[in-house]
């Protein structure tokens, strides 16, 4: 089975959020593999299905993003999950919006919720970095502040097709593996 996570923030408060990336995109995904019962499980909102014909579970962590290790630590223990079949898709600053990479291991680069992770299970899982960009010049705020708002209209006509590439990292991997999935990925 592939564990497919994605990070984000529950409630509506930050539904539509620079650092719900990972939620929005776990959602895309979630319905490609035509997905919908998610359930309580895991201190998260977990559905299982198939993609690309493969057995995966589906797990958006409800701790916040701070303390996702704690849900990602449960489902990995419950399934005796290898790392380097789990996938965190999650939000990263220090990628210009619109850019999609994928990796395994590695620094969390701020990331407090790959940091969680990482913390909780080791750095060796597969990596889906969703480019949010850094607050420009003129943000008033810290960077916090920056990630937990909303996508502003310019980001937004661009949004679906950022976590369209997201997911369709994700169902290479899935159908391909890491190698052939990264090359596709990663291509500038």
């Amino acid at each position: 089975m592939i564990l497919i996570v994605g990070l984000g923030n529950p409630g509506p408060r930050y539904a539509g959020t620079r650092h719900n990336a990972g939620f929005l995109a776990l959602d895309r995904l979630a319905a490609r593999a035509g997905v919908s019962a998610f359930r309580e499980k895991f201190h998260g909102s977990f559905a299982s299905g198939t993609l690309e014909g493969k057995p995966c579970g589906f797990l958006k962590p409800l701790t916040f993003m701070n303390e996702s290790g704690r849900s990602v630590q449960a489902a990995v223990q419950h399934y005796k999950q290898p790392l380097d079949e789990l996938v965190v898709i999650h939000d990263e600053l220090d990628l210009p919006f619109a850019t999609v990479r994928m990796k395994q291991g590695g620094g969390d680069a701020g990331q407090r919720g790959v940091r969680s992770i990482s913390g909780a299970i080791g750095p060796g899982f597969v990596r889906v970095r969703v480019g949010i960009g850094r607050p420009p010049p003129e943000f008033r705020g810290d960077v916090a502040d920056f990630v937990l708002q909303g996508f502003p209209p310019a980001d937004r006509a661009e949004l679906d097709s950022v976590l369209d590439r997201a997911a369709d990292a994700v169902a290479l991997f899935a159908q391909r593996g890491l190698q052939a999935a990264m090359n596709a990925t990663n291509q500038r």
